[in-house]
Formats: structure tokens, C-alpha cells, sequence
């Protein structure tokens, strides 16, 4: 609707020459109220084809607001004669108007068939619209999200752009995971469904392979490109791309980068080395992702001394987001660090060195009487958890946060 009020418009604030309304009004405050915008305003040059469209455009937002999509239908169906005006320099105004006026009655009128929005988007893509490419793919998502896949693919078929062709590639991944659902599921597998499902993974990966040289945030492709990969066990191939995904310097930082090349290798029983070095990385990106629980969970098995105060300094980290105040499993990471750190001599050390820059809001964020009583009453076993940290962290300050069954300083 948003078009079709700026179509519309407001009329112009006008002041009145009658000088003895202007003294009985000199006083009056202006109302703050909002105002009711003005359907359209007539100007002196209109002809009859431009009033009968102003009116037809009216007629048409009144049916709109008002829900009534077959009035609407109708007069959209003669409202359409304004690209025919020659007179006015707006003609891809008028074009985008219809566009999105015609989808919107489509999408709400309860008797639209898929054969009005070919005939729509048909007209409208060979209209000379500027906006052709972006008219394509709604077409085609339209398409998809009715389960005409292979529609949705002719539709994309001719165009050229790289763009285009990535998102053909996204139909030819969907047709092909179809195919493998049905390979998978007959006892008597023919060879010919066999190469026809592999001609869709060629078809994908040819398109697929061009969209990741350009530079950009390329996820739902990535992720398609490589469970098919996979499934050919072409583990060579599908590590590179999502190591230059990652580590490309002409692509944007990008932390599912980095967390896509984490569980591929998770799921290929890399080492530990390499696993805790990729959530080093997501880390410096986001270092308050979930993951980041695993990354202290690798550092804390590690025979490394240093390793130990890094997985202190990841969940410190972690805690310093709100997200994670009350997550149980957190706290019971931290509580399982400073313990293991206990066997280190100058672990008091360690433990004030992290605490340095937090003790002056730390206790406001987690260790107020407001959280000890709504700890207490949601989640009591978080509350001892936290209760038996407290002077640990914050041995200068008396803080309001108890448990009754549970000796501040002490471990149970």
C-alpha cells in the first residue's frame, strides 16, 4: 500500500485569502492530530483520462482497505490503461504501481490462480521495466514456494547474470535432493535415476562454483554446494571451498564461515588442533557464540597450561552478554575451569587478572539480591552454582547474592 500512498499523496497546505478568517484563526492552536491524507489532488490541467484513472486508482485503495478483492480485481483491470499515457513523464512509476498492486489483490484474492500471476509478471518483466531481473526472481520464488520447481527453473533459465544462475542452481540442488530422497528409498535403485541425479549435481555445481569467485556472503549456496560434495565424497573439493570461504581475504568477514568449516570438520574426525583453531577464529568474530562452549570444552582438555586460563578468559567472555546469564551449563564451564586452575599455584592470580576489568559491573549483571531471589526461584541449582563463585571472582566486595545451601567460597 505504501505505493499507492505516495501515487495518492497529500494535498499542499493552502492559506485562505479571506483576511477575516485568517484573524479568527489567529489564535487557535495547530492541532496535533494526525491527518487523514487526501486521496489525490485535481489539477487544473486534468483531462478526462487522467480523472477517470485518478478515480479508478481511489476507487481501488478503498476497495483494498477494505478487503474487497474482486472490486479491487476489477478496477485494476481498467486502471492498467494509464500506461498508455504518453503525456506524463512517470511511465515506470505507473509500471511498478501496477506490479505491486496486481501481486498484492493476487495474493489476497481467495479465486487467484498461478495462470493470473504468470500473466502479471509476464507482462510486467516485458513491459521495459527497469526492475526486470528483480520481477524474474519474485516470479520464480513465487513458482517455488506453489512446489513448481521445474517452473520456477525455465523461468530463471534464460537469464544471464551470476546472481540468476546461482539461485537457477539452488532449484537444480532441490530437484537433486528430491532424486536422491527417491534413490534412497528404493529397494531396486535404477542406474538411469542414478545419472540423472548426478546430471542435476553437475548442473548445480557448474553455476555454484562461479557465484563463490565473487566476493560476497554466499551461506544457503555454500552449504548446498558442499552436502553434495559430500555425499560424492569429494572431501578434497568441498574443503577448499569452505577454506576459501573462510580465509579469502576478499570476502567479508564472515563467522558462519568459519563455523561451517568447523563442524564439516567435526564431522570428519579432524584433530583437535584444527578444531580448536577454527573456534579461535569464530571466536575473535563473535565470542559470544554457542560454539564458544565447545572451544572452552577443547581448551580445558588440553595438557597445555596456557590453555586453561584461554578457556577461563572464553566463558568470562561468554558471561559478559546477557544471553548467556542464566544459562546452567555456562556456569557449571566456568565453575569446572577454576577448579582445574586450582592446581595451579598463582591460579588466584590468573583468576584476578581476567576479573581486572569486570569487578566494577560484573556483580550488577549476575550477582545482585534481585538475581539471587530469581535465581533462587527458577533455577536453584543455577543459583548454587553461582553462589559458590562468587567470593572467587569478586573476593573484594560484599555482595547480596546467597544460597542458603551453599558457604560463599567453599565447593559442594
Amino acid at each position: 500500500m505504501d505505493e499507492l500512498e505516495r501515487e495518492l499523496g497529500p494535498l499542499e497546505d493552502v492559506e485562505d485569502d479571506d483576511s477575516s478568517d485568517n484573524n479568527s484563526t489567529k489564535g487557535r492552536k495547530k492541532s496535533n492530530l494526525p491527518l487523514v491524507n487526501p486521496l489525490c489532488v485535481e489539477t487544473p490541467k486534468e483531462t478526462g483520462f487522467h480523472q477517470s484513472t485518478r478515480i479508478c486508482l481511489e476507487q481501488i485503495r478503498e476497495a483494498m482497505l477494505h478487503h474487497r478483492w474482486q472490486e479491487a480485481a476489477e478496477y485494476m483491470a481498467c486502471y492498467s490503461q494509464i500506461l498508455e499515457d504518453s503525456s506524463r513523464n512517470t511511465e515506470q512509476q505507473y509500471k511498478e504501481l501496477i506490479w505491486r498492486i496486481s501481486t498484492e489483490i493476487l495474493h489476497n484474492h481467495p479465486n487467484s490462480k498461478l495462470e493470473d500471476y504468470n500473466i502479471i509478471y509476464e507482462r510486467m518483466k516485458h513491459s521495459g521495466f527497469r526492475h526486470y531481473l528483480m520481477i524474474s526472481l519474485e516470479h520464480a520464488f513465487h513458482l517455488l514456494l506453489h512446489g513448481h520447481i521445474e517452473d520456477a527453473k525455465r523461468q530463471l533459465s534464460n537469464q544471464k547474470t551470476k546472481l540468476i544462475q546461482a539461485y537457477r542452481s539452488l532449484l537444480d540442488y532441490i530437484i537433486w535432493c528430491d532424486k536422491k530422497f527417491t534413490h534412497s528409498n528404493t529397494d531396486y535403485p535404477d542406474s538411469g535415476d542414478n545419472q540423472e541425479m548426478h546430471n542435476y549435481f553437475r548442473q548445480a555445481s557448474v553455476n555454484l562454483k562461479e557465484i563463490l569467485k565473487n566476493p560476497g556472503v554466499w551461506d544457503p549456496f555454500i552449504l548446498c554446494y558442499v552436502e553434495m560434495l559430500e555425499f560424492y565424497e569429494d572431501h578434497e573439493v568441498a574443503l577448499k571451498v569452505l577454506n576459501d570461504y573462510a580465509y579469502d581475504d576478499s570476502f567479508p568477514p564472515n563467522p558462519n564461515a568459519h563455523v561451517y568449516l568447523y563442524q564439516y570438520l567435526k564431522r570428519h574426525d579432524a584433530s583437535e588442533r584444527k578444531l580448536m583453531q577454527e573456534l579461535k577464529n569464530l571466536h575473535v568474530l563473535v565470542p559470544s557464540h554457542e560454539l564458544m562452549l565447545e572451544y572452552s570444552s577443547l581448551l580445558l582438555q588440553s595438557d597445555k597450561k596456557g590453555d586453561i586460563q584461554k578457556a577461563l578468559g572464553v566463558v568470562l567472555e561468554m558471561l559478559d552478554f546477557a544471553c548467556w546469564r542464566i544459562n546452567l551449563d555456562v556456569w557449571k564451564r566456568l565453575k569446572a575451569i577454576i577448579q582445574k586452575l586450582h592446581l595451579q599455584e598463582d591460579w588466584k592470580d590468573v583468576v584476578s587478572g581476567e576479573m581486572a576489568g569486570r569487578k566494577d559491573w560484573w556483580p550488577a549483571l549476575h550477582f545482585t539480591s534481585f538475581h539471587a531471589c530469581k535465581d533462587s526461584e527458577e533455577n536453584p541449582e543455577l543459583m548454587e552454582v553461582k553462589a559458590s563463585l562468587t567470593k572467587i571472582l569478586c573476593p573484594d566486595l560484599m555482595l547480596k547474592y546467597t544460597a542458603e545451601r551453599v558457604t560463599s567460597g567453599t565447593w559442594t
